[in-house]
């Protein structure tokens, strides 16, 4: 942290004002070891801020361009690792766009169930550490059994938590197990009363609503113009929501409401979290019905070219064979093309903009995260705030790291 006295030059009469110039992160717990802001500071006053981007750059997208496409999977995992799942769809939906593929229904609606998850537990995660930054531990602890819940339906998916690597270009790698399910039923079973008390204990607090209300606020048109998208758009009044505007796996066939602010301050934004998380167990029920009706033997569609086929098959049939070792070795080529596809990811539009060549890794892929946006308005957001603020602002942006990256 940096503590430096700057002597600003006011016109001739006025008294001569000192101001402090404070380095907010990135070495703050708040900032991830990556964000830093360099703000000017009256006092505990935010005269101006200054956001510096480049502290984590993994080159994801050149990587990628490297690669067969299936082995993408795991780079999307790091962008925003909060809900790695929907990362994995979203570029999977991708690869089936630009190869023109129709997914079977129950393959669709397994995916949906899979994102929705995925949104909860990044929305609990951004509303409680939100509570956190105002003084308010309870909430967190609460929330926090459920998000291992999920990973736990995570790991019995696929077997992994946090970088899920979860699904396949055309599907699922494995039919849900039996014990997936009943973990699935349980959630829903459960967490609906958890998050009712969560918001018994925040939304009406009046500590917590002093802390955040008229913080950090944006208006519609401001959003709009730096390209705001998901709760941070929807908080400012825009009901932008890339499954209605464009739907995706089948996202047309369920009911549901899109949440939608004023204000676009971080009140705001957690209630438009917290109104989402109710209308995704709703989404997740509603999968789980239509899911009664279909065959329970289908996981994926026919794409042998990127589907490993069974390994009894590999061992006694010549065909399987070759499957099998051309995706191994990554020998599979594209077909050329040029798509763009973008998912509703929890903290907004996911976009992967791909180039085929007709090769057999991308020509050129970019992946369009919105964290990277939110966080140029940073600055402008903590404008004349308090230091205090700063945080709140922050954690209400819902910034992850990994999504800064490039």
């Amino acid at each position: 942290m940096l503590d430096q006295k700057q002597h600003v030059k006011l016109p001739e009469g006025s008294i001569e004002k000192t101001t402090t110039t404070l380095n907010l992160g990135p070495t703050h717990p708040a900032t991830h070891g990556v964000f830093q802001n360099i703000l000017e500071i009256d006092g505990e006053r935010i005269v101006s801020a200054e956001s510096t981007v480049g502290y984590i750059h993994r080159a994801f997208e050149k990587l990628a361009e490297r690669r067969p496409y299936y082995q993408i999977t795991p780079l999307t995992d790091r962008l925003n690792y909060c809900s790695s799942p929907i990362n994995n769809m979203g570029w999977h939906l991708t690869v089936e766009k630009l190869l023109g593929l129709e997914m079977p229904k129950r393959v669709d609606y397994m995916r949906v169930i899979i994102m929705e998850l995925a949104r909860i537990a990044d929305h609990l995660i951004c509303n409680s550490v939100m509570g956190v930054d105002t003084g308010a531990l309870t909430g967190f602890v609460y929330l926090m059994t459920y998000r291992e819940l999920i990973y736990e339906i995570y790991e019995e998916i696929c077997g992994s938590r946090l970088t899920t690597n979860i699904g396949r270009v055309g599907g699922f790698e494995r039919n849900f197990t039996p014990a997936a399910w009943a973990k699935i039923n349980r959630f829903l079973d459960e967490y609906p009363a958890v998050l009712k008390e969560f918001e018994t204990l925040l939304t009406r607090n009046r500590i917590f609503m002093d802390r955040t209300k008229g913080v950090g606020g944006i208006d519609a048109k401001r959003a709009m113009s730096y390209g705001f998208t998901g709760p941070n758009l929807r908080a400012a009044g825009i009901d932008y929501d890339v499954r209605v505007a464009n739907p995706y796996s089948s996202y047309q066939d369920f009911d549901f409401s899109v949440p939608v602010g004023t204000t676009g301050d971080c009140y705001d934004r957690y209630l438009v979290r917290n109104a989402e998380m109710w209308e995704s167990i709703s989404i997740i029920r509603q999968a789980m019905e239509k899911l009664k009706g279909l065959p329970e033997d289908i996981y994926h569609a026919d794409v042998p070219d990127f589907y490993l086929p069974p390994k009894q098959d590999v061992y006694t049939k010549m065909e399987a064979l070759i499957y099998h070792f051309k995706i191994v070795m990554g020998e599979t080529d594209m077909v050329p093309g040029e798509v763009y596809n973008a998912v509703e990811g929890a903290n907004g539009e996911l976009g992967f903009y791909l180039i085929s060549d007709g090769g057999r890794s991308p020509y050129r892929l970019h992946f369009r995260r919105p964290c990277f946006i939110y966080y140029q308005a940073y600055a402008e957001l903590v404008q004349g705030a308090m230091l205090s603020d700063a945080i709140v602002c922050m954690s209400s942006l819902n910034l992850i790291a990994g999504e800064l990256d490039a």
